[in-house]
């Protein structure tokens, strides 16, 4: 798991995450590609596992704040399929910091055994905005100061 492309300092993170993802016969349709909605659960875990990587523990945030990030709007562009048994790169990262809500830039990499991390064929690319809400009325809240700082230390 490459969880680091680009590290500039000691005290930041990767700008660029990586998550790997295997596809399973669960993941494809009938002309055994990868079925178009499964990349949003693909971006979705690449996304969870990045926050984690940051010390943001969502379920831990929800019980201590009163509040959680809901996905509000998403734009995927999809390049070419990915197949049973292929394994995927799936990155996140940070392409804008609101008050309110971020906006995830993510893609999914076609990766091999033996293959160049330059060259890997992109799959899969969209943007994703997520919201802050209070849990209790599902209304638009500002994201906790210290989620923010620990989004601060990613550089892009």
């Amino acid at each position: 798991m490459d969880k680091s492309l680009d590290k500039t300092e000691e005290s930041q993170q990767p700008a660029v995450f990586s998550w790997p993802v295997r596809i399973y016969w669960e993941d494809t349709d009938a002309g055994g590609i990868v079925f178009y909605a499964n990349y949003l659960k693909f971006f979705e875990r690449s996304r969870t596992e990045w926050l984690r990587h940051l010390g943001i523990e969502q379920h831990s945030l929800k019980e201590r704040s009163g509040g959680m990030f809901v996905v509000s709007q998403t734009q995927i562009s999809y390049l070419r399929p990915a197949r049973l048994d292929e394994q995927l790169l799936v990155t996140a990262s940070l392409a804008e910091s609101g008050k309110a809500s971020l906006i995830i830039k993510q893609q999914a990499f076609l990766t091999s055994a033996d293959d160049d991390p330059q060259n890997r064929p992109l799959i899969c690319e969209g943007s994703i905005r997520i919201g802050w809400v209070d849990v209790a009325n599902m209304s638009p809240k500002r994201i906790p100061p210290d989620v923010l700082a620990s989004l601060a230390k990613t550089t892009t």
